[in-house]
């Protein structure tokens, strides 16, 4: 692609300075060397190339790339790094300006990911903010636990399983037993059970917070079509652990504390679930900060598509974040008696990994995996009921949905009356089933 947009020699970022990897190899750096700078101005020089779609990846800001480690708030070089992305977006929109690139022809939207939990001790000094005093830690980094050997030496349990390292462990037992199999149960139990010395507080911490196999798994939106990639189960760990596996013992330290990485994420708390959502363009309102539209990302492209006059051959899982959009461009059939929006509001509850039906039947999940096999296997036919009836109605709900959207089909009062007392009668199923 460099040579198409970039015809005269090497791509320079924003700065004007020739993009390298570390290795000093002139080209696209990688990963980690996705600055703002970097990242933009290959975004820029596509667009001004006649690219008219572009997406682009830019690296966090709260690590030094690309060798590390990791910076805590407020510390002096995670606040120059916030300062350079600031001064990149401005070059940005200053360059595609000139360009005739601008919010009244051109829709931008930006997003992360996910959000992260900071692992560290307290700052120094005390009340320091990072723009008047810049903060300073002595203690930074995840706590890297290797569950294989607590399991060993806490448990005596040295079943042999994989995992995909992370905050929330995928495991996968060897021989890939049934999720109710003797052996599944026992580890499920002792990995339940696990505690470590956390080296930066002192406390005795429990390692495990949630567990999903399956069938809350199925619940989550995390089983795909191929039997092969799902797991025995998740485990939802404390966001201050990152866990692996690795020998079944401890004689290299079980438990450490790991200052290149302090960021933790793809768990369920919520400082990890909550993030944003920035857009302008034609059609976006001028709200500043909309915190009342519960969204999440699967509502990004129904959106867009909305916004530019396109419709997908598919059904979306998300729905058009109308609440956000000026008059002219909300479609006539979502703006109709307000059936739409009572509508898009409990869909969202139910469907949503992280909405209300979610969260509350991984907390029935939870304490079912942790019971005795009698309860365990009562939450589980309870958890499949309720996602069979999920199933169903997000689908019902959904088509409705995009009915308006993009076919011009109006919601009545009647059918979002219907559908939203079935979808808060199925919430409060889901509740009645905490013990």
């Amino acid at each position: 692609m460099a040579p198409q947009i970039s015809p005269s020699g090497p791509m320079t970022d924003l700065d004007g300075n020739v993009i390298q990897d570390p290795q000093h190899r002139i080209g696209f750096p990688g990963f980690d060397g996705m600055a703002a700078k970097v990242s933009l101005s290959y975004v820029a020089s596509m667009q001004e190339h006649g690219i008219p779609i572009t997406y682009a990846y830019i690296s966090d800001a709260h690590d030094n790339h690309p060798t590390g480690p990791a910076y805590g708030p407020g510390q002096a070089g995670y606040v120059a790094a916030l300062k350079a992305y600031d001064s990149a977006f401005g070059q940005f929109f200053t360059r595609l300006a000139n360009d005739g690139i601008n919010k009244s022809n051109t829709l931008f939207v930006f997003t992360a990911d996910e959000g992260d939990h900071f692992v560290g001790g307290a700052p120094s000094p005390a009340g320091c903010d990072g723009v008047n005093t810049p903060c300073t830690y002595s203690q930074i980094g995840e706590i890297n636990a290797n569950l294989a050997g607590l399991l060993a030496t806490e448990r005596g349990n040295t079943t042999a399983f994989k995992v995909h390292s992370d905050d929330a462990p995928t495991v996968y037992i060897t021989g890939n037993p049934a999720r109710d199999a003797a052996v599944t149960r026992t580890l499920e139990h002792d990995m339940s059970a696990l505690t470590a010395v956390n080296p930066i507080t002192g406390n005795t911490d429990t390692i495990a917070q949630f567990f999903a196999d399956p069938v809350e798994m199925r619940i989550l939106h995390m089983v795909t079509a191929d039997p092969a990639r799902t797991p025995t189960f998740t485990l939802f760990a404390d966001p201050n652990y990152f866990l692996f596996a690795a020998a079944p013992n401890c004689n290299s330290p079980c438990v450490t504390e790991v200052p290149g990485f302090a960021w933790n994420h793809g768990d369920v708390q919520s400082d990890i679930t909550t993030t944003w959502l920035g857009m302008v363009g034609p059609g976006v309102t001028n709200l500043g900060i909309d915190n009342t539209t519960w969204s999440d990302h699967t509502d990004i492209r129904p959106t867009l598509m909305v916004l530019l006059g396109l419709k997908d051959d598919y059904s979306h899982d998300g729905r058009a974040l109308t609440e956000d959009l000026d008059g002219w461009a909300r479609p006539e059939a979502t703006r109709l008696n307000g059936g739409y929006a009572r509508l898009a509001v409990i869909y969202k509850q139910i469907d949503a990994a992280v909405g209300q039906f979610g969260l509350v039947t991984l907390m029935v999940s939870t304490d079912g995996i942790n019971g005795n096999d009698s309860l365990y296997a009562q939450k589980e036919s309870q958890l499949s009921s309720l996602n069979s009836q999920r199933d169903a109605l997000a689908a019902q709900m959904i088509a409705l949905l995009e009915g308006a959207e993009f076919n011009g089909q109006a919601i009545t009062q009647q059918q979002a009356k219907a559908l939203v007392a079935q979808g808060q009668a199925l919430l409060g199923q889901a509740n009645a089933l905490l013990s």
